[in-house]
């Protein structure tokens, strides 16, 4: 094993050509990049696995309270590039690859990014786990290790398709199989009650269906330091994958019956839900990866306590948003039917031991199963969750004094279905947003009724982003431009970027930024060249919108945008304007067909304006296929402009928005979610902020006043643009195509009119568009602004984020872990 801290150009070389000898029977010019890059990763983690060792063996040593992240989703990204900065290596692998004749681009490349997560909890996830381990915080973050994850996109025809993502069809050099900890998991059957002689009734679950949990570990390299903290990824297997009597007998589909089971749970994150076997996996999912974390903590701190009631000075479970939620009575489960317990001794463990992220604003995406799926899916657990409700709802009357109506909009358990926030915020003993307006829209609208009784356990913990990832790596020659201006504290400490503040005034200064984004802009023109067979000028504005797609985050609107800007290059060739590359970047949910059909709009709008050579290549309009963290990076390195437009009070908090402000990108936005926070950070002159506030998109909703129709008639450039949607003009061959999507924005949904109100903030949005215009023109002003975008982003780490959880929610304790010599 190499250690880190001494790691040689030698040492390293040899291990790669070892690897590549051994592994497949080859010398390095005869290799293939693909093997070169499984030779350079097993290289790296040979480094890394001291250090991990070394992690555990004081954790046992010193017996810390830690953190198990429970998240459906990690959106880690490649792990190799990553690695290598975080263990200070990157210069001696560069010198490595020299020797080699390796491009170090081209392997990275071959490493696959693995779709563990669909948009930004899965990435604030990721975020997360690198500052754990930066600030030395012993953690586990804990989901599933899905076997084809987020699908991979494709554009066909404008449309998206969805395609296995085979992440792991080459294998995940970076993952260690655990055998020793699997845990079984069961499903469906009854449950028999039973007299004990001490007269405790005794649950016993019969007839049931199990899988076995096996967990992958992947390795968390800390930044500079020799903590190497976990992520632990459940995989399920048969507990007997071959039934020979089965197959014997010629019933064949009996005899790998379990295995299809096994299979079923770990195939694909998030399973089209649209239909009930849909809903019953994901559940399956859920509490798959639940019950087999809580068992695993539960075990290994019985190895070392005797006493199961100190189990929240040992462990914190944190709930990342809904998902994790049956990590409540999964824990009850263990603590009554298995710790025997009584019912109150096991919920004060429960409530101290988990704590809650809610994640979202609208009701509607606040998770609810039918009681029939999950009460015959999980017997014993409905069973608990349903005395979790009555004595809840008991407590509403005797300590509350709550009437029957207020109690019925508190109940976890209500027409047929169990609320899963409401059980997260009664089972934990915090409940935070993520960002200041969404904990005060939970506090005053979406959740008040819980706050008014539980006003002690809300607070805010705004999102964060890794600036080691999302600089360091993502931006290296911004990276360096920095480092060399104010030194590197800024990559352990982003509050010290700051001290950028002294040079935005500097001519010089300015020009090496601003060439710095060009070209970066460069790059990312090669990769649009290279995928979309676009050329795009990187002389342009480089605009751009990268997101999970929901009607919300209102792609809607900006498409809608470029729809009227070519319409008044229609009107007017010359039309005076600074050339505007349009790019986007989104996955819609497979069974979110709105979604998607914005999607076809984005792409045949488009077709049209790209080939038209009327207007001067004024407008390019990109849709980045299958956008992922690895182009991603690439993307915000290049990009002027943030669009951060949602519907104000709908967005929780955003992290694309950091991320992008954090490379000198100048954020558009409405004032929501975390942009408010950027604002109060850069100032509002700094950004280009429009539409309607939160209070008046709420007030607007509660009277049910908004009208599409009255600013349609009476907006001559509205009325072209949303008539363009369904008289052919994007869809020569299916007028009708984008009709659903008219119909959206005026006549909106079942009755009440569009509740993102895009044409309502049209007009306020197209003004602070030719704000946009009018300011790029004077470079040296958007220079001032860019570098105090990236000046005042400290705020937005994750070591902040973390350091808060850490200290107020999770009361962790750094473990410092040094490297015997």
């Amino acid at each position: 094993m190499m250690d880190r801290l001494d790691v040689t150009v030698e040492d390293l070389k040899e291990a790669i050509l070892e690897n590549i000898k051994n592994q497949f029977r080859k010398t390095i010019d005869q290799a293939s990049k693909e093997q070169i890059f499984q030779a350079l990763a097993f290289a790296v983690r040979d480094i890394i696995i001291d250090q991990w060792i070394e992690t555990h063996k004081t954790y046992d040593e010193v017996d810390p309270k830690t953190v198990y992240y429970l998240s459906m989703e990690f959106l880690m990204g490649r792990a190799l590039g990553n690695s290598i900065i975080n263990m200070k290596v990157d210069k001696v692998v560069k010198e490595v690859c020299e020797e080699l004749s390796i491009d170090l681009n081209a392997i990275e490349d071959m490493e696959p990014d693995p779709g563990l997560g669909n948009g930004g909890l899965g990435r604030l996830a990721a975020c997360f786990l690198d500052s754990l381990s930066t600030l030395e915080f012993p953690a586990y973050g804990c989901g599933i290790r899905y076997r084809y994850g987020i699908f991979e996109q494709k554009i066909i025809d404008g449309y998206q398709v969805e395609r296995p993502d085979e992440w792991l069809k080459n294998g995940n050099p970076f993952e260690v199989r655990r055998d020793e900890y699997g845990v079984e998991v069961r499903f469906f059957g009854d449950v028999r009650v039973l007299k004990t002689p001490n007269g405790r009734d005794k649950f016993i679950q019969e007839n049931y269906q199990s899988v076995k949990a096996v967990p992958y570990d992947i390795p968390i390299v800390g930044y500079d330091n020799n903590t190497v903290n976990t992520l632990r990824l459940w995989d399920a297997e048969a507990l007997v994958k071959f039934d020979l009597e089965s197959f014997d007998r010629g019933e064949y589909h009996k005899a790998v019956e379990q295995e299809n089971l096994a299979k079923s749970i770990v195939e694909v994150l998030y399973p089209n839900d649209n239909h009930y076997r849909g809903k019953e996996l994901r559940l399956k999912q859920q509490y798959f990866f639940v019950s087999a974390t809580v068992q695993q903590v539960i075990n290994k701190f019985k190895q070392k306590h005797a006493d199961i009631h100190e189990l929240p000075d040992k462990v914190a479970f944190h709930i990342n948003d809904t998902h994790p939620s049956l990590t409540i009575p999964e824990l009850m489960r263990i603590l009554l039917d298995e710790e025997e317990l009584e019912w109150e001794e096991a919920w004060d463990i429960t409530t101290k031991t988990c704590a809650y992220t809610n994640h979202t604003i609208m009701s509607e995406a606040l998770e609810k199963w039918p009681i029939e799926l999950l009460s015959r899916l999980l017997p014993r657990i409905y069973m608990i969750i349903e005395e979790i409700n009555r004595r809840f709802c008991l407590s509403l009357v005797n300590e509350f004094h709550l009437d029957k109506e207020q109690i019925d909009k508190m109940s976890i358990i209500m027409n047929g279905q169990i609320k899963m926030a409401f059980m997260c915020i009664v089972g934990s003993h915090c409940v935070n947003g993520v960002a200041v307006l969404h904990t005060e829209i939970l506090k005053k609208e979406e959740l008040k009724e819980f706050y008014n009784i539980y006003p002690g356990k809300f607070n805010n913990k705004t999102n964060g982003i890794t600036q080691r990832r999302f600089l360091l790596e993502a931006n290296p020659k911004l990276a360096d431009f920095i480092t060399d201006l104010i030194g590197d504290e800024w990559i352990t400490s982003l509050t010290h970027i700051k001290k950028l503040d002294q040079y935005v005034d500097d001519e010089q200064e300015q020009k090496e930024f601003m060439k710095i984004k060009y070209d970066n802009k460069v790059r990312l023109g090669k990769y649009i060249k290279k995928h979309n067979n676009i050329e795009v000028d990187p002389r342009s504005i480089f605009d751009v919108q990268i997101k999970r797609l929901h009607e919300y985050k209102r792609q809607l609107m900006n498409i809608l945008h470029v729809m009227y800007l070519y319409n008044k290059l229609l009107e007017n060739p010359d039309l005076d304007m600074i050339p505007r590359t349009f790019i986007f970047g989104a996955k819609a949910a497979p069974g979110y067909t709105r979604a998607k059909l914005i999607i076809k709009l984005i792409n045949n709008v488009a077709d049209r304006i790209n080939n038209d050579t009327n207007i001067k290549n004024k407008i390019k309009v990109v849709f980045i296929e299958n956008y992922n963290v690895s182009n991603a990076e690439i993307i915000i390195a290049a990009a002027d402009v943030s669009e951060q437009i949602s519907t104000a009070s709908k967005e929780a908090s955003g992290t694309g928005n950091m991320k992008l402000m954090l490379n000198g990108a100048i954020t558009i936005g409405t004032m929501d979610g975390a942009n408010i926070e950027i604002v109060e950070e850069v100032g509002e002159e700094n950004c280009f902020i429009f539409g309607m506030t939160s209070e008046e998109v709420i007030n607007l909703q509660h009277e049910n006043s908004y009208n599409p129709w009255d600013i349609y008639n009476n907006n001559e450039d509205i009325r072209k643009v949303v008539t363009q949607l369904i008289n052919g003009f994007y869809a020569p061959d299916d007028p009708d195509l984008f009709r659903e999507i008219y119909d959206s924005l005026l006549d909106g949904y079942g009755g009440r009119p569009d509740p993102y109100f895009i044409l309502k903030d049209f007009d306020s949005y197209k003004e602070a568009h030719k704000k946009i215009d009018a300011t790029y023109a004077n470079q040296r002003k958007w220079a001032k602004m860019a570098m105090l975008n990236t000046a005042n982003s400290g705020k937005f780490s994750s070591d902040r984020t973390i350091l808060q959880y850490a200290n107020e929610i999770w009361k962790l304790k750094k473990t410092e872990v040094i490297m015997e010599k």
